[in-house]
């Protein structure tokens, strides 16, 4: 249940500006070590991610529907004391803008959800980064409750030489690198006989970056083919982003065959996996790999999993896209907006090569 001390008779700060619509949610809190946890991880977050000074304004939108989403709350109470607290399900979303009215650029806003907050016109984090502000979001936590909660939270822990020591020296391999190579093993290896697209980081540091801010936790350094069809091979997945966008682990590893950059054979497939590639041949005729992620999180690995599929794309190793939706890069005879699909699949990731150089084995960046 909600700790009642903190609810119910809620600090100056937490505001309620309609009386509450929220009904009592079976919620078993966190023990108060994992909330100790949190906060000193988003501690570091606030310190060295967004040089967040005490002069500066904070609003925390938050719900009490999930173990998960009342402990990250109670976290920034701790590290934000005088940041402006709001609870969404006891306002509306007018409510909640008007909350940032008085903000100013350099300003920060935390978004703690158990689902996604919807607020029918607002493009909520679009809204806020047209006013510079910083934006620090935590989705979907509600589809991890118990254990995936505590890894979530063990996710959040901010290394600041490895995030931007292995994330810069990933990058500037990846723009130089000529070709590339996963190797799944069985046999299976992904060949890359094509230069790479300017890498994009996601490490915590948005110091040159014209948005400050984005989903937590985080760790990633993603690219793509130049020449999509330069990509041939296969390719052994053990998790997949299924269609209710949860994590999903067949029992055994998925073979991917890779021809000129599309997906034309399944080896060892399951009926959920069947019904993903279903779906994006039936909208998009073919199905091609596209992102070529680099994820850096150490706490997701192939044992330690979460269901929350944006979540889990940290997972140190290597994820792909299925689908022709990529956003990022623009591709002839891609429109922007046609591709319906960017489906995240997981690599049994043995090592990873660019060019001469091996960057992964064992389990690690060896950057």
């Amino acid at each position: 249940m909600i700790n009642s001390t903190s609810f119910d008779n809620p600090p100056s700060n937490v505001v309620n500006i309609s009386s509450p619509a929220t009904t009592a949610f079976p919620v078993i809190p966190l023990p108060d070590s994992a909330i100790a946890k949190a906060a000193r991880h988003l501690g570091d977050v606030l310190r060295l991610c967004f040089q967040h000074p005490s002069a500066h304004a904070a609003v925390v939108v938050f719900d009490l529907r999930t173990d998960l989403s009342t402990a990250l709350m109670r976290a920034y109470r701790r590290c934000l004391p005088d940041a402006v607290f709001l609870d969404f399900d006891a306002n509306t979303p007018e409510q909640v803008m008007a909350s940032f009215k008085d903000l100013v650029a350099g300003d920060l806003v935390v978004l703690v959800q158990s689902t996604n907050f919807r607020m029918d016109a607002y493009r909520i984090r679009v809204e806020l980064f047209k006013r510079d502000l910083k934006v620090i979001e935590h989705p979907h936590l509600g589809r991890m409750p118990g254990e995936q909660a505590l890894a979530y939270i063990d996710a959040l822990a901010y290394d600041m030489d490895y995030y931007r020591g292995v994330g810069r020296g990933l990058k500037q391999l990846i723009d130089n690198a000529p070709c590339g190579m996963v190797d799944s093993g069985d046999g299976a290896q992904l060949v890359y006989a094509s230069p790479f697209e300017d890498a994009k980081l996601n490490i915590g540091d948005y110091s040159d970056m014209k948005n400050w801010g984005g989903q937590f936790p985080i760790g990633e350094v993603f690219t793509e083919a130049k020449d999509l069809r330069a990509v041939n091979g296969r390719v052994r997945i053990f998790v997949f982003g299924d269609t209710t966008f949860s994590v999903n682990k067949p029992p055994h590893p998925i073979t991917l065959v890779i021809e000129q950059g599309q997906v034309v054979d399944v080896i060892d497939s399951t009926p959920a996996f069947d019904e993903v590639i279903a779906q994006i041949k039936a909208d998009e005729s073919v199905v091609w790999v596209r992102e070529l992620g680099f994820g850096m999180n150490r706490t997701f690995n192939r044992d330690r999993l979460v269901s929350d599929i944006g979540t889990y794309e940290r997972m140190c190793g290597i994820h792909l896209s299925l689908g022709a939706k990529h956003g990022i890069y623009g591709k002839p005879n891609f429109k922007r907006g046609d591709g319906k699909y960017h489906v995240d699949v997981f690599a049994v990731t043995e090592s990873v090569t660019l060019g001469e150089q091996v960057v992964f084995r064992d389990g690690a960046w060896v950057v």
